[in-house]
Parts: C-alpha cells; sequence; structure tokens
C-alpha cells in the first residue's frame, strides 16, 4: 500500500478533532464504542520502529495526552492502547475509553460482545465528546 492508495493519507480517518505537523488526532466513528479515538502519524509509514527516536517520544507523547484528558474527564473503567495496522498499513494508534457497561467488556472491542449494547450510557457518553474533544485539542496544542 502505498500513501496514494493508503485511506489515512487521502482521508482525515474520522472526526478531526486536532492536527498537528506530524500527527492528528481524529475520533473514529465505531459503533458502540463513543470514547474512540485514533493518534495517526501524518506521513506514511507502517511501523513504528520507522520512525526517528524524537519522532517516537513526541508520538508516545500524544497517546500520553490523550489518555490523561481520557481519564481525568471521563473516569473510564480501563483505557486500551493499540498499534495493529493489519487493515491500513499506516502507523496510527487506538486510544478507547471502555467502560464496563460497554457491549465488549472486558473483552478487545474487536471481540465478540458479552452482552448487548447499552444505548442510553453510550448516547450519554457521546453528548460529553464535543467538550472532551476541545480539551484534548487545546492540551495536544499546548503540550506537544
Amino acid at each position: 500500500m502505498s500513501g496514494a492508495t493508503c485511506v489515512l493519507c487521502t482521508e482525515p480517518g474520522g472526526q478531526l478533532v486536532w492536527q498537528g505537523a506530524q500527527l492528528r488526532l481524529i475520533r473514529a466513528q465505531e459503533a458502540g464504542f463513543p470514547a474512540f479515538y485514533r493518534i495517526v502519524w501524518n506521513a506514511h509509514v507502517a511501523e513504528f520502529s520507522d520512525l526517528t527516536r524524537a519522532e517516537r517520544e513526541h508520538c508516545m507523547q500524544a497517546v500520553t495526552l490523550v489518555e490523561q484528558v481520557l481519564r481525568a474527564q471521563l473516569a473510564p473503567t480501563k483505557i486500551n492502547l493499540a498499534t495493529l495496522g493489519n487493515m491500513v498499513a499506516h502507523l496510527h494508534w487506538h486510544v478507547i475509553a471502555r467502560f464496563d457497561w460497554d457491549s465488549h467488556f472486558p473483552a478487545p472491542v474487536w471481540a465478540s460482545a458479552q452482552r448487548p449494547r447499552n444505548l442510553v450510557q453510550e448516547a450519554a457518553l457521546a453528548q460529553q465528546l464535543p467538550q472532551v474533544d476541545a480539551l484534548l485539542a487545546q492540551t495536544l496544542a499546548t503540550q506537544l
């Protein structure tokens, strides 16, 4: 997959929350998981080790900041961090706020559901996200 055919090179990859020179933060539209974010490296690289040491540190600082804001604002049961890249070979980190009421918890979001979705809880969480997004953008802009 080249940059010309890579979906993360040609599209934001979700709702853009913040964009910097090296990376961007998007909120993914993943059914059942309203607080599912991705940190996407802007340049087309496939693996974390493709980055320089300084770039890796920058990227992990962004992951840490997003995790900290989500924990402080949403009080999730757990934060899941993952970088798979099996479907899209473009470096990106998943930062997912998980709750004991979500349909898949404690299993990964990519596993089979453990219970039906809690649409009331999902909607209540989704209502908080515009303020969370604003705080994430402010935090990344001032601390990266």
